[in-house]
């Protein structure tokens, strides 16, 4: 039984990119099509569809290599990481964050874009 699908679908991927695997099955929630749009929308994802209650997610590569190379957990079920906006806008290197916002899930970009702060769901690089 999984009791955190969002950090369940992140270290799927990473497992997923790490072994050449081309897809990714999961039980559809919200939070995880949101999560995976997000990843899509930042071209981690290839394809996104949904096939009778599950998520299937492409992963995309660029000369036979993942495009996502590592990702970390921030937020875990027993320890939330919330962050506002000047927090955010500090965040330095090469990686990037997806932020759980009152406007939904945003990639740090996005985020900083529309000026809202939230829970740090994933660091991805």
């Amino acid at each position: 039984m999984v009791n955190y699908w969002v950090g369940d679908f992140c270290i799927r991927m990473k497992n997923a990119a790490m072994s050449g695997q081309k897809e990714i099955r999961i039980p559809e929630t919200k939070m995880v099509r949101a999560l995976a749009d997000v990843f899509k929308k930042e071209k981690y994802l290839d394809s996104v569809a949904s096939e009778n209650g599950e998520l299937v997610c492409r992963l995309s590569y660029r000369k036979k290599q993942p495009v996502l190379l590592d990702l970390k957990l921030v937020s875990k079920p027993g320890l939330r990481i919330y962050k506002n906006v000047d927090e955010l806008s500090q965040h330095k290197g090469a990686s990037w964050l997806i932020i759980s916002t009152p406007k939904g899930l945003k990639s740090l970009k996005d985020a900083l874009k529309q000026g809202v702060g939230g829970e740090v769901i994933v660091e991805v690089w």
